[in-house]
């Protein structure tokens, strides 16, 4: 199984984050290809709303940064993990800078799907994802409840399933090896 991990960690990649999505990523690669992006360390801007990855130059963004070979990365994996703290009780602004760019993966055109009008599919599969994030010292149930939402949103929309959400604070890491390789 190929997987990709977003690493949304702001830290300088020496903190607890990185450190344990490394370990993570190396105990995945016993058993799958396993591709890591440290987003912080990477040309990314924020999607403009120019809409030129639906009309000009469909499935290519226009802005000319790192993010293509994510946004290929991405569609070309199995399972797509999406990892980051929570900062002021959501994903960092790096993750949350890439997610935007997964406009360029699907059409500009619409359908209805679980009585709600979302965009088509621009590729055959796109993957089923996971998060796995590290609680702040004043997270609380309705931080948690928020990011699970809005992840779950995109799932209907990204066309994958969120298999699960996971926090460094009180999950063994064996564990979110056992699910990622019972997917």
């Amino acid at each position: 199984m190929k997987i990709t991990i977003l690493n949304g960690d702001m830290d300088d990649g020496e903190g607890e984050f990185t450190v344990y999505i490394e370990k993570l990523s190396e105990n995945l690669r016993q058993q799958h290809a396993v591709t890591v992006f440290a987003l912080n360390k990477m040309n990314l801007h924020y999607c403009t709303g120019c809409w030129s990855c639906w009309w000009k130059t469909p499935g290519k963004c226009a802005i000319n940064d790192d993010a293509g070979e994510i946004l290929r990365s991405v569609v070309d994996s199995d399972f797509l993990i999406f990892a980051s703290p929570l900062m002021v009780g959501f994903t960092s602004s790096a993750l949350k800078k890439i997610t935007d760019r997964f406009v360029a993966l699907l059409h500009p055109y619409i359908k209805m799907k679980e009585g709600e009008c979302h965009h088509l599919t621009r590729y055959e599969k796109y993957p089923d994802f996971g998060l796995v994030l590290k609680k702040e010292k004043d997270t609380d149930d309705e931080d948690i409840a928020i990011v699970n939402d809005i992840y779950e949103r995109l799932s209907i929309n990204f066309h994958g399933a969120k298999k699960f959400i996971k926090f460094i604070d009180n999950t063994k890491m064996e564990e979110i090896v056992y699910e990622t390789n019972h997917i």
